[in-house]
């Protein structure tokens, strides 16, 4: 894929994700413009070491894999902004970049194909269920997509990335991950961490 506008940010989106997002910038609402009107997605990478290793401009570097973005909603806030909401799709590889005179990055990518639906092996039962406490003590909080579970292994990995408190570049790590597997493999090994003492 040619060509995508690309939205650093300081959060990771996964595959069938939830972002909402509020629009200021001019380059960003030129990109939600453009986005809209020909139906395309847009790519969200995230920002990394934004503090050790801001550059020139004083942005961190983007992350190289991201996960496209389809608009689903937007609207005029009360204080004047744009509003949008937007559903993670295909993770991608960005292979060149460039910068627009409006200051948009685009890029050309490569985009991996969508996991296919997998039932979550036995093993990682642990984690459906702790998935399950989550969503209930989130309760309304979470968009509904989050409160019916599903019986994915990737569909379970990505949201239990979602709702624990992971740092930045863990989020990353577990999009970079190839199979579901693996993300749940990883998620296993770091839940300790999380149990109260």
């Amino acid at each position: 894929m040619d060509n995508i506008p690309l939205f650093p940010l300081g959060t990771v989106l996964y595959p069938d994700g939830i972002l909402n997002l509020r629009i200021f910038e001019t380059r960003y609402l030129d990109m939600v413009r453009e986005c809209a009107r020909n139906g395309t997605p847009f790519g969200v990478c995230a920002i990394l070491n934004e503090q050790r290793n801001a550059n020139a401009s004083g942005a961190g570097e983007a992350a190289a894999i991201g996960t496209l973005a389809k608009i689903v909603d937007f609207d005029a806030q009360s204080d004047g902004l744009l509003g949008i909401q937007a559903v993670g799709g295909e993770r991608f590889r960005a292979l060149r970049t460039r910068i627009g005179a409006n200051g948009l990055i685009r890029a050309d990518v490569d985009v991996s194909p969508a996991t296919e639906k997998r039932p979550i092996p036995p093993e990682f039962g642990l984690l459906s269920s702790i998935l399950d406490r989550l969503v209930e003590q989130a309760g309304d909080q979470l968009p509904q997509s989050m409160r019916a579970p599903v019986d994915d292994a990737d569909w379970l990995a990505c949201r239990m990335a979602e709702l624990l408190p992971l740092s930045l570049e863990q989020r990353q790590g577990l999009l970079e991950l190839d199979s579901p597997e693996e993300r749940l493999d990883e998620l296993l090994r770091i839940l300790p961490r999380f149990q109260k003492g």
